[in-house]
């Protein structure tokens, strides 16, 4: 059972997520040969001031923080 774990910043609309939850679930039963239905995806959405890149958030970086 093929478990799919993705970690974004908050603030997608449903509609996103869900087209994104479609198109990974069936990459992953093409390449794998998998069935649909033994496949999981978890979504995780974290807040900007939490998910950091180069000692930099997201946040800051967006408010202009080389």
């Amino acid at each position: 059972m093929p478990i799919v774990d993705i970690t974004l910043t908050e603030g997608r609309a449903p509609e996103s997520l869900r087209a994104m939850i479609s198109a990974v679930t069936a990459a992953v039963s093409e390449t794998l040969a998998t069935p649909v239905t033994s496949i999981r995806v978890i979504v995780r959405e974290v807040p900007s001031t939490h998910f950091a890149a180069g000692d930099v958030t997201i946040a800051e970086r967006a408010a202009g923080r080389p």
